[in-house]
Parts: C-alpha cells; structure tokens; sequence
C-alpha cells in the first residue's frame, strides 16, 4: 500500500497524501491477475503462460501429499547433516512412484483421464470444467469397464485383501509347506494390468529339510 501514498517526514512534522494517479492505476487492476514473464512470446505464448501459471496447484498438491496424511515427510526424527537430505530424498521418490500409479490408474479413479489433452486446446482463463467421460464415471461410479471407481486410498486398501497363505499339509512341523496366494478379483487384476505388472496367482511347494 506504501506505493499509494506520499509521506512527509520531518522536525516535529509528518504529513501524508495519497496520489491519486497510481491508485487510479490500480484501480484498473481490481479482481485481475496480470502475469508476466522474461520470455519471448515467441518461446512462450500468453496463453502457455496461463497455463503454466495454473500448474502451479500440481505443485501445491505435491507438497500437501508430501506433508499430509499419504507420506508425512515431517517431523523428521534425524539429526545428522546426511540422514536429513536422505530422508527428503526418499519421500520425493515415493511421491514420483504414487504419480505414476495415479496416471496409470486414472481408469479406475475419480480423475479426469481427458484432462491432460484438454488443457492444451480450452481457454486456459476460462474456468476448467469436466469432461463427459469423467461426468459419466462419476455419475455411475463405475468405470468403462463396468469396475467401480475408487479413490486412490480405497484401490490400495482393496488391493491389500490379497495375500499370500503359507500352509502346511500336516500339523508335524516337518512336514512340507506350500503357498497359496488368493485369486485377484476383476478389478485386482485390471489394477495389475494398468500398472504393467505380471499377475500372481498359483502355489508353490516347499519341503522342510530333517534335522
């Protein structure tokens, strides 16, 4: 606000007055974000510049998962100059892994699977707005493949229902043992799928050596 007025400082005398010329100026302003940039509009158009504004909420979302309920990056319980960095360090990565399954799971989850291509094309002032394919999804809350739509906490909570069982043929603890891993549900194996990963399923049998 300093920069509106003009002030008098002196012996005994302080005298202010508002210049009227750069509140006028301002006032031109009200209710409007003006960005500006050192790049050449060749290189960066006005409307890349919006954009690129606006991505800013990715990163504000990145550091409400780091500092949040998903990693919890704090408080950080070290105290030596190499286990602080390191510990930094593997909060981002988990966070660069939850990305990529977020984006290979954007079928499965309430997210905008248009949105990435839509942003390239829409007025980027205009407010944002869903696509049909999301709307839908939403709607129904199942996805194209008929699976129901989940969060990306409830997928990793319906994930972790399959296990794997050791078992053994007779209650003598030298009997062999095998493993017995659940069947994945539709939607498990769809998850497995998305993220490029071989499914496990089947035994497998382990004898126990005599002593």
């Amino acid at each position: 606000m300093g920069k509106h007025f003009e002030l008098t400082i002196g012996g005994g005398i302080f005298r202010w007055a508002r210049r009227a010329e750069s509140v006028e100026q301002e006032a031109k302003l009200d209710r409007i974000y003006v960005l500006r940039t050192s790049e050449p509009q060749e290189r960066l158009s006005a409307e890349d510049t919006v954009r690129g504004y606006k991505n800013l909420a990715h990163v504000e979302r990145a550091f409400r998962c780091l500092k949040g309920l998903d990693l919890l990056v704090r408080p950080i319980r070290h105290r030596t100059e190499e286990r602080v960095p390191a510990h930094i360090f593997l909060c981002l990565l988990a966070y660069y892994v939850e990305w990529h399954m977020r984006k290979a799971w954007a079928p499965l989850l309430f997210e905008d699977e248009d949105v990435d291509e839509d942003r390239k094309v829409r007025d980027p002032i205009a407010p944002a707005k869903p696509s049909k394919s999301v709307r839908q999804k939403k709607a129904a809350r199942l996805t194209a493949d008929g699976l129901p739509v989940h969060s990306f906490r409830t997928l990793l909570e319906d994930l972790a229902t399959r296990c794997r069982n050791t078992r053994r043929i007779k209650a003598d603890q030298t009997s062999p043992t095998f493993d017995d891993v659940t069947e994945p549900s539709l939607l498990q194996k769809r998850a497995s799928d998305l993220l490029g990963l071989l499914p496990v399923h089947g035994t497998e049998m382990r004898a126990i050596p005599r002593r």
